[in-house]
């Protein structure tokens, strides 16, 4: 592996060295790639266009995070902004000319791209969703064939905006995007629309009770499973870099969050609301503006147990706020305006 890593800082030197002119789009892209973005701003954004392919996009995010999870702590996969120091390979003499960002300090292991992954399985559900959709009213394949090629720009662009910034090395990008797409490909068809609340509580908490159990079999085993997070304290360029929101437990509560939120939502208005076009821009602008709020919300760090707590109960908020609450209050509103 020592070549694998050494040819990934190759590769990242080269990109930051050649392309660094591009520094503020590969940073953005990178924010565009990161799992929550999945629950913020694609899911909101499919959900007011159709009902279904949001939901879709809330599974498939929530599990393939997961079990990015669980390969992670499987793999052991290193991060280059901490490699370069701890493989003792380089000296003041021969130091690569690569350097950090806000986004590159992640605490978890690096194997597969957590980025890469979701990003692969969330936007091949709006992709072929869009795909047919085209298809059914052009019947042209090529035209219809065009959102795959904005795909394949997508995957490409989030997985080198993750090797520019020195989060990820370019095997575990190509790992992220190959494990997303088989995971789609299974997951598509099994989207939960309907299911009672006790299926979203059970499955919720089987996403949680599995991942501790691994947790606590590992560390029975001898394994420190906090060791990334250790690295990455110790090499990351500026201390206020490390967030809590990055660490392996806070993506495990996103998604079981998101999940609860998902069952709640559709237990309290079973269907949704059904609203004409015009409403349902107005609900994704004011949903959007919600969530961005929610999302900024700050959080007590300490102690680390109210802190999940708080971040579980943001994420059950966002379907609530996308799927019950401001559709129920447009509707109202317009409602109440027609009967005028």
């Amino acid at each position: 592996m020592e070549t694998v890593y050494t040819h990934g800082i190759w590769v990242a030197e080269i990109l930051q060295e050649r392309t660094s002119h591009l520094e503020k789009f590969w940073l953005t892209v990178t924010l565009l790639g990161d799992p929550k973005a999945a629950f913020l701003l694609v899911f909101p954004c499919t959900y007011f266009i159709s009902k279904r392919t949001g939901l879709a996009i809330v599974w498939v995010a929530a599990i393939s995070e997961w079990l990015n999870l669980v390969f992670k702590w499987m793999l052991f996969g290193e991060r280059p902004f901490w490699w370069i120091g701890e493989s003792r390979l380089y000296d003041k003499t021969n130091q690569p000319k690569v350097h950090q960002f806000p986004s590159t300090c992640e605490t978890g292991p690096g194997s597969p791209s957590g980025h890469a992954m979701v990003t692969a399985a969330v936007w091949w559900v709006v992709v072929s969703s869009l795909g047919s959709f085209i298809y059914s009213r052009t019947h042209s394949w090529v035209i219809s064939g065009l959102p795959y090629v904005l795909y394949v720009t997508l995957l490409a662009a989030v997985g080198i905006s993750r090797i520019f910034i020195l989060a990820h090395f370019p095997h575990q990008v190509i790992a992220g995007w190959l494990t997303g797409l088989l995971l789609v490909v299974t997951l598509k068809s099994t989207v939960p629309e309907g299911r009672p609340l006790l299926f979203f509580l059970s499955f919720s908490t089987g996403l949680m009770l599995s991942a501790l159990i691994l947790n606590v079999a590992l560390q029975q085993l001898g394994v420190d499973i906090y060791w990334s997070i250790s690295l990455a304290k110790k090499w990351c360029s500026r201390a206020e870099w490390i967030r809590l929101d990055t660490a392996p437990f806070s993506s495990l509560t996103r998604d079981c969050g998101a999940l609860v939120g998902l069952g709640l939502a559709q237990y309290w208005k079973p269907g949704g609301w059904s609203l004409p076009w015009a409403p349902r821009a107005l609900s994704l602008a004011v949903s959007s503006m919600g969530l961005y709020h929610v999302n900024r919300l700050p959080l007590p760090v300490k102690p680390q147990g109210l802190f999940y707590s708080l971040f579980f109960v943001k994420f059950v908020l966002v379907p609530q706020i996308v799927m019950v609450f401001v559709p129920g209050l447009v509707h109202l509103l317009t409602h109440k305006k027609k009967k005028d």
